[in-house]
This record gives C-alpha cells, structure tokens and sequence, in this order.
C-alpha cells in the first residue's frame, strides 16, 4: 500500500477532529475523501501531510513511516487546495520558480513552461496572482503541484473554482497522470458527481470517524441500507449531513 494510516486520532484539547480512523491506498488509486464540512477531512490532510501531529496513531507512507522519514516522503509528493497560498505580488512564473527551487529541478524554466502549457494558462505567466481569477489561480496552483512528478497528490477541492471547459481539462490531465505515470491521488471535493466520476474508492467520514470505505455504489449501499444499481453519492451526502444536523 502506498498510504496506510493506522487507528489515527487527533484531540484539539477536548475536542476530537479525528477519531481512531484507518484507511490505506494503493498504488495508482484515485481515492475520495468525503465528508460534510467538520468531518475531520482538512484534519486528516493535514496529518498527512505532516503539517500537524497525531493525537495518536500512525502515518506511512511508500511504506515508510513519516515521523522517521518526513523529508523523503514531502520530496515525492504534493499538495493543491482552493484557499491558495501563493505571494500575490509575485508573478505567475516567479511564484512557479519559488517553488521549483525548493523542489531541486535542474530545468527550472522548460519544467514551468510545461506546466503552464499543460494547464493551460502559459498566458499569465507574467501576471501578478493579485490580477487573477480564482480560476486562473487555481490552475497556476496545480501547475505548482505536478512540478515535481510527484507519486502521491493530495488535491483539496482542485476544481472549486473552475468554470466547466477547464474543470473538464484538469480532471483529463489527472485521469491521465494516473494512466501514464500511475499518480495516486487523495481526493476531495463537494461535487459529487465528479467524485463519482473520478474515484473509484471513497472513505466518507462522519464526526471524524470513517463510516463506509468502498466503490461508489458500495458506499451508497453501505449507509443508505439499500441495495441500488448505481451510486448516488449526493444522496449518501445528503443522508448524513442531515443525520448531523439533527
């Protein structure tokens, strides 16, 4: 497994975000992370990512612990969230050269023009991210993210702010990174039908605990409790939203 993560759990002093979840994720998998706003999913990227510890439990990933291998496991992966984080006085491409000189690249230029080509916005290369749209930022985000050829992408909402035409071009460029390169990817999103689209395994958290892991239609299945044809992820959305509500 390329990810496994074991009973973790994280306290804010009283309060559990995350509470005794485990999951793993093969090579290759496009994985959906699910859950109404408070389930504990912001908490668990996070934990994957290092950026804050475990409470309790444990994180590997390519088969390494990351508490003993953080540096390693951060330099073959990424990350892309819709809040964004990039310097809005710098430029497109300066803010894409930040980046690719934490990563090491030796062609730093030919790598960011690529990128910019790939996602489509070699035209805003020398626009200050102040000037862009959240789309247009959101597309330099990703070019940042894929820079590094990374094995495992955690992607927080990445098509968020995209109209259809280039949420359409990046779920295509996604589908084929995992085919060419064989990309994990941790996924998150409110749209449920691209996450029907996309993945094909979900781990749907409620109150910080996984409550079903599968295909799209056994997640269904599994809390809706009835046997369909087809998945209706926002129904299964719906379903537990509301249960929290009441």
């Amino acid at each position: 497994m390329l990810i496994e993560i074991d009973h973790m759990t994280k306290k804010f002093g009283t309060f559990t975000a995350v509470d005794d979840v485990s999951f793993s994720i093969a090579r290759g998998e496009i994985v959906g992370l699910l859950g109404p706003n408070g389930a504990g999913k912001t908490t668990t990227i996070h934990m994957i990512l290092g950026l804050i510890s475990p409470t309790a439990g444990e994180v590997r990933i390519f088969g390494k612990s990351f508490a003993a291998h953080r540096e390693e496991i951060l330099q073959r992966m990424n990350f892309t969230s819709s809040d964004g984080s990039f310097p809005f006085r710098l430029t497109a491409f300066e803010n894409l050269m930040v980046f690719a000189t934490m990563y090491g690249l030796p062609d730093r230029r030919a790598k960011i023009t690529e990128m910019l080509r790939l996602f489509q916005v070699e035209e805003l290369k020398n626009k200050p991210m102040a000037r862009l749209s959240s789309g247009e930022a959101t597309r330099v985000e990703l070019c940042k993210a894929f820079m590094n050829d990374p094995e495992l992408l955690l992607l927080d909402e990445p098509t968020a702010y995209l109209d259809p035409q280039a949420a359409h071009l990046v779920k295509s460029v996604l589908l084929q990174m995992q085919r060419e390169r064989g990309t994990t990817i941790l996924y998150t999103s409110h749209n449920m039908a691209e996450v029907e689209q996309m993945c094909a395994r979900i781990v749907f958290l409620s109150h910080g605990r996984v409550i079903a892991n599968g295909s799209p239609i056994e997640v269904t299945n599994q809390i809706l409790k009835q046997e369909r044809n087809e998945p209706s992820l926002e129904e299964v959305f719906l379903h537990v939203a509301r249960g929290e509500a009441a």
